[in-house]
């Protein structure tokens, strides 16, 4: 069994062995990913003889990327044409790109004027004494473990490891004193880019938790927090550390759902952005409450962090005739916002951190993902986001969505609309770029030399196990396993 212990040789740039940000437990890995990894490993002994390269310098290489989406996306053809099954994604890539950087480059990080990205979900950790402390650090290359997560490596990985040019820094669920990624610890993140980069490359959040401590403590503290620093959304998490709702629907929970927006409204910060999904089937963190909410206040933006979706939940077509009670993953978002009469050009936004890096390994239901939001939000209501710095550098992430499309196939059977470039662009950096009001870098940051020259890093920062998650994450997401709060009901 893959246990994430891997030679810096061995690791692979497409990075699909199981990880976690610590919230859900991962997934074992299937036939397909295996089958995947198995040939690019291949490929790798192959293509660094041909560019005479040593293994470690392809497989950090534009190239070796490339040869991974390769790997991949033969393996699915294969598994395809053997079950006779229609297929619903798949990476469109040469299988000649791992024989020529250039042409590699070009895949891996767009042709020449591909708008940099914007990532709305991005952490590290300033103490994973408090937090953190399980996550294995599999070959980061710091002599200190607790460097791993600092905000240094985060800027590396983000900034110079990826084609990342303006970062959303996120709040974890920690309401305890010290806090790992606290306002302040946000601030030294910004003022880190601010001066390796120029202003404006770094935003940050508030963290709310309207459900510790009387309600009227919390509406002062947002507005001071938004007095003293320059936020740009509210993060909040509603499975965490009790549970309530957006929409206060539920008379079991504590009635703060409407006073926690309107402290959002008065703090003049218009964007919310909450976590739903990966909770291990909290109820809390069910989507449902997100239609009626963002309905009640169409002047604000709900920025839907995961989309609602959940590990080890197959994602299939939408099933409109199905009761709401009986939906799972991202369907509960999609069946929210349809009943409260928001759709494509709405106030409602679905984030893909952590959804993207667990479905993209299984082209169909990645195409069922992405198909089933764009067709509920539509191409400009899409954000980008990747949960690093848990899962490395997130350029493998990058690559793999600029090369995947959503077959003919399923959009004819399911309506699904085309994954095109240019809907891939506003996904990757022009739906952000208008949310949040800013423009759009003509560059990544810092100024990048010559492309064969870039190195890619290939080692992943969060739990591999199952047994890793459950063993040091349960006194951080004590959720996970609170049977009176692991409900089902959505």
């Amino acid at each position: 069994m893959f246990d994430g212990r891997v030679d810096d040789d061995e690791r692979l740039p497409l990075k699909l062995w199981p990880c976690s940000n610590g919230e859900y437990l991962p997934s074992p890995l299937d036939d397909l990913r295996r089958e995947a990894m198995r040939r690019a490993r291949d490929a790798a002994d192959i293509h660094a003889r041909r560019h005479g390269w040593s293994r470690r310098r392809f497989l950090t290489s534009a190239a070796g990327m490339a040869a991974g989406l390769v790997a991949l996306e033969g393996a699915a053809a294969d598994r395809a044409r053997a079950t006779g099954r229609e297929r619903g994604g798949r990476f469109r890539v040469d299988p000649a790109v791992a024989r020529d950087q250039d042409a590699a480059c070009e895949v891996v990080h767009g042709p020449v004027g591909t708008a940099p990205v914007i990532d709305v979900q991005t952490h590290f950790l300033e103490n994973v004494e408090t937090f953190g402390a399980g996550f294995p650090q599999a070959g980061c290359g710091e002599d200190d473990p607790g460097d791993c997560f600092s905000v240094d490596h985060w800027y590396d990985l983000v900034f110079n490891q990826s084609d990342t040019a303006v970062a959303v820094i996120s709040a974890v669920p920690v309401v305890a004193d010290p806090d790992p990624l606290s306002i302040d610890a946000m601030e030294r993140g910004r003022a880190l880019a601010d001066e390796l980069c120029g202003d404006g490359r770094v935003l940050v959040q508030g963290h709310a938790v309207p459900d510790v401590g009387p309600i009227e403590a919390v509406e002062a503290s947002m507005l001071e927090l938004a007095s003293t620093h320059a936020l740009a959304a509210w993060k909040a998490y509603t499975h965490a550390p009790t549970g309530w709702a957006l929409d206060d629907h539920d008379p079991s929970a504590a009635p703060i759902g409407q006073r926690f927006i309107e402290a959002v409204r008065a703090s003049g910060v218009p964007i919310v952005a909450v976590h739903k999904g990966l909770s291990g089937g909290n109820r809390w963190a069910s989507p449902s409450d997100i239609g009626p909410a963002a309905a009640a206040h169409p002047d604000l933006a709900f920025c839907v962090y995961h989309s609602g979706y959940e590990s080890g939940t197959p994602e299939r077509a939408y099933d409109a005739d199905q009761e709401a009670s009986a939906l799972t993953g991202v369907d509960r978002l999609v069946r929210s916002a349809a009943d409260a009469g928001i759709g494509p050009g709405g106030n409602v936004y679905a984030e893909l951190g952590s959804t993207w890096r667990i479905v993209m390994g299984n082209p169909d239901e990645a195409a069922h993902v992405l198909g089933k939001l764009l067709a509920a939000f539509g191409p400009d209501r899409i954000l980008w986001g990747t949960d690093s710095i848990w899962y490395g550098s997130p350029q493998d992430q990058i690559a793999a969505f600029r090369t995947f499309e959503i077959t003919p196939s399923f959009q004819e059977q399911y309506g699904y609309p085309a994954l095109t470039d240019d809907v891939k662009a506003r996904i990757l950096s022009h739906n952000a770029a208008a949310l949040y009001g800013i423009d759009v870098p003509s560059r990544r940051c810092p100024p990048v030399g010559e492309e064969e020259s870039r190195s890619l890093a290939n080692a992943t920062l969060g739990p591999v196990s199952r047994r890793g998650v459950m063993s040091t994450f349960l006194r951080e997401h004590p959720w996970m396993t609170a049977p009176a709060r692991m409900s089902t009901d959505h």
